[in-house]
C-alpha cells in the first residue's frame, strides 16, 4: 500500500509531457479562434498605423473612418495614441496584408495565438512548482477560461489584443527570469509587455531585483552563484531591448505631439468633456470608484431571459472569478517571489484605479488582464499539492460564469451598449 502511494505520489512530481503541453496551448487557441462569430476586426488602430509604418509614414493625412474615433488630429495630420509598442507588436500582421496576403486584421488568429502561448507559459510555469499535474492543468485553463480574459480578448479590437500581447509579454518575462533564466528573451518579452501597456513599466525594478538574486540550484545546472559581473551583465542584457523602445517610443512621441511624453491620449477630442475624467485622465479621487467597480459591482438582475446580465462597462473580477481569491492564501515556495508578486499586483492596481475611466465596453475589467501573471504566480506560491474541493468548486464557477459571459457578449444580443 506504501509503494502504491509513493508511486503515485512520483507520479504526480513529474512534469507535464511536451506534447501534452502542446496540446492543451493549441487547444485553447482552437477553443479562443472560434469564441467569436462576429470579431472586430474593424477596430484596428494598431494594425492600421503599423501598414502605414511599412509605407514609411506615422500619420495619416486623410481622416479615418468614423468608428475609429482615437485618431487625434495635429498639425492637419492624423495620429493614433496607441503607444509605439502596440503598433511594433502588429507588424508581422500588417506585413502580410501589404504583401496581399490578407486584407484585413486578423483579430481572430492574432487572439487566438496569444491566448495559446499564454496558455504554453501558464504550463511552464506551473511545472515549476510541486502541484500534481491536474492542479498545473487546472490552474492554466482557470486564467485563460475562468477570468475575464476570454471575453475580452476574444472581443479581439486593437484595444483588447493590447491586453493579451502585454500579458502573454509578463507571462513570457516572470517565465525567463525566474525559471529559465535567459535574462535577454525576458527583456523582449517585457519589451512586449510594457510596449502595449505602459503601466507594466511599474515592474521592471521587480523582473531586475529576481533577476539579480541568486538562483535556486533547480534553476543553474551548475548550482554556482554568480560573480558580480556576472549579475550586472545579466541586469544589462534584460534591459537592452526595453531601452531601445523606450527611447524609440519617446521620439515617438515627440515626432507626432512635440512632447516625448505625449501619448496623446488628452487630445482625443471631447475625452477631457466625459464626466468620469474630471479630475483629468488621472487622479488618486477615482481610485474609490475604480476599485468598487473593479471588486465589488454587482451584475444586473433582468425580469426576463436570461435573467442575469453583467454590466457591459464593469463588474466585479471576484464575482466571475472567485478562485483568485486563492492568491490571499498564507505561505509560500520563494518568499522573495511571492513578495514581488504582491508588490506588482498593488502597484498595477492602484494604478488602473487612478485612470478615470475602467475601460469602456467590456466584461468585468479588462485592464485587470495584466494582474493575471502576477497573480498565477501568487496562486501557486501558496498551493497545495492537490486539488482541494474547494478550489474545484471555485474554479468550476468561474469556468461556467466566464464561458456564460463570453456566450452573453459574443453569441448574443442580450448585453447593449
Amino acid at each position: 500500500m506504501a509503494k502504491k502511494k509513493q508511486a503515485a505520489e512520483h507520479a504526480d512530481s513529474v512534469p507535464l509531457s511536451g506534447r501534452l503541453t502542446t496540446l492543451l496551448a493549441v487547444a485553447t487557441a482552437i477553443l479562443y479562434y472560434f469564441s467569436n462569430p462576429s470579431p472586430q476586426d474593424h477596430y484596428d488602430y494598431t494594425f492600421r498605423v503599423a501598414a502605414n509604418m511599412l509605407h514609411g509614414r506615422i500619420a495619416f493625412s486623410l481622416p479615418q473612418p468614423s468608428w475609429l474615433n482615437e485618431f487625434v488630429p495635429f498639425e492637419g495630420y492624423y495620429y493614433s495614441v496607441f503607444p509605439l509598442g502596440a503598433v511594433l507588436s502588429m507588424l508581422p500582421f500588417s506585413l502580410l496584408q501589404v504583401l496581399g496576403v490578407i486584407r484585413v486584421m486578423p483579430g481572430a488568429l492574432i487572439a487566438a495565438l496569444l491566448a495559446g502561448t499564454s496558455c504554453w507559459f501558464c504550463l511552464r510555469i506551473a511545472e515549476r512548482y510541486e502541484v500534481e499535474n491536474s492542479k498545473r492543468v487546472v490552474y492554466s485553463l482557470g486564467i485563460l477560461f475562468g477570468t475575464f480574459t476570454w471575453a475580452n480578448l476574444t472581443f479581439e479590437g486593437a484595444w483588447q489584443l493590447a491586453l493579451g500581447f502585454a500579458m502573454l509579454g509578463e507571462l513570457g518575462s516572470i517565465y525567463y527570469t525566474l525559471f529559465d533564466r535567459r535574462p535577454l528573451i525576458a527583456g523582449i518579452f517585457f519589451a512586449m509587455a510594457f510596449g502595449n501597456r505602459t503601466e507594466c513599466l511599474l515592474t521592471a525594478p521587480l523582473l531586475m531585483c529576481l533577476l539579480w538574486r541568486e538562483p535556486n540550484e533547480d534553476k543553474v545546472p551548475t548550482g554556482e552563484e554568480p560573480s558580480e559581473r556576472a549579475r550586472v551583465l545579466n541586469i544589462l542584457r534584460f534591459c537592452a531591448v526595453p531601452l531601445v523602445l523606450g527611447i524609440a517610443t519617446l521620439a515617438y512621441n515627440y515626432v507626432r505631439f512635440h512632447s516625448a511624453g505625449d501619448f496623446g491620449y488628452a487630445r482625443i477630442p471631447g475625452v477631457l468633456e466625459e464626466p468620469w475624467y474630471n479630475h483629468g485622465i488621472f487622479s488618486v479621487h477615482y481610485i474609490p470608484r475604480q476599485a468598487y467597480e473593479m471588486l465589488l459591482k454587482l451584475w444586473n438582475l433582468k425580469s426576463t431571459f436570461p435573467y442575469l446580465i453583467p454590466d457591459g462597462f464593469s463588474a466585479s473580477i471576484l464575482l466571475s472569478s472567485p478562485f483568485l481569491l486563492l492568491i490571499l492564501r498564507v505561505g509560500a515556495k520563494d518568499g522573495a517571489v511571492k513578495l514581488c508578486s504582491w508588490i506588482a499586483v498593488a502597484l498595477l492596481t492602484t494604478t488602473l484605479w487612478m485612470h478615470g475611466n475602467s475601460g469602456g465596453w467590456q466584461f468585468a475589467y479588462r485592464y485587470a488582464m495584466v494582474l493575471l501573471p502576477w497573480m498565477f504566480v501568487l496562486l501557486l506560491e501558496s498551493a497545495k499539492k492537490h486539488v482541494t474541493k474547494v478550489e474545484w468548486a471555485l474554479i468550476s464557477f468561474s469556468l461556467v460564469a466566464n464561458a456564460y459571459a463570453t456566450w452573453l457578449f459574443n453569441w448574443t444580443d442580450y448585453v447593449k451598449p
